[in-house]
């Protein structure tokens, strides 16, 4: 569960201080799932980053099971996001001279595993998505949707508790937006994870039974599915 209170985040920009978010209180439950919509610049990717502890808050807290992410030790932030926290984001992050199979590898790296557990936890993962039979295929092998599946495997192979999804469907088309919605609906729904997906897409957030909206660093809670 989190449990976030008045969160706050600002840096400057040339002369010009930016309030990205502003004393933002938010609960979310165990295995809750929640859209985050907004305007460009208006704080949404910001609190993603915070949730996943890849940025401090310049104030406020965010706890994690029991723990703030605001005032953890680095090592601790690294233990969470290799453990806890899984990524999805927009441009898939792919590295371009690695099989699909190697690049959900690297998320075990970390881990201390032997290279045989790494292989077979990571087909399994490509297997969950639909792509097993691509594991031996690089990025440019693949079409957009199929990459995104690949980086939905590398977030998930590690068996995180959180998913934290980063406009994942923001370079697909419809048709392959909804695959990659489906499949992160259904994953959620089998794996009891708890995720959090910013979107532009009105569509995708429509979907969710939480919404909320993020604009000017503030937060509203809007109406769910």
């Amino acid at each position: 569960m989190y449990q976030i209170e008045k969160l706050t985040k600002t840096y400057t920009q040339g002369k010009r201080t930016v309030h990205a978010l502003r004393d933002v209180s938010l609960r979310i439950e165990d295995g809750e799932l929640l859209s985050v919509q907004g305007p460009t610049g208006g704080g949404k990717s910001t609190l993603l980053q915070a949730l996943g502890g890849l940025d401090r808050p310049t104030s406020g807290s965010v706890v994690l099971d029991g723990k703030d992410l605001a005032t953890m030790n680095d090592a601790g932030l690294t233990r969470v996001r290799a453990e806890t926290v899984g990524f999805v984001f927009q441009n898939f992050n792919l590295i371009p001279t690695l099989t699909a199979q190697e690049n959900v590898e690297t998320a075990l790296v970390p881990a201390g595993m032997t290279k045989e557990e790494r292989a077979r936890r990571a087909l399994d993962a490509l297997e969950s998505v639909g792509l097993g039979e691509r594991a031996d295929h690089l990025p440019d092998e693949l079409s957009g949707g199929q990459q995104q599946r690949v980086a939905i495997a590398r977030a998930l192979v590690k068996n995180p508790t959180v998913l934290l999804a980063d406009e994942p469907t923001g370079n697909l088309d419809e048709d392959t937006r909804d695959e990659i919605i489906d499949l992160l609906e259904g994953l959620w729904k089998e794996q009891g994870l708890t995720l959090v997906m910013v979107t532009h897409d009105s569509a995708v957030a429509a979907r969710t039974p939480r919404r909320i909206r993020i604009a000017k660093g503030r937060l509203k809670e809007l109406t769910g599915a």
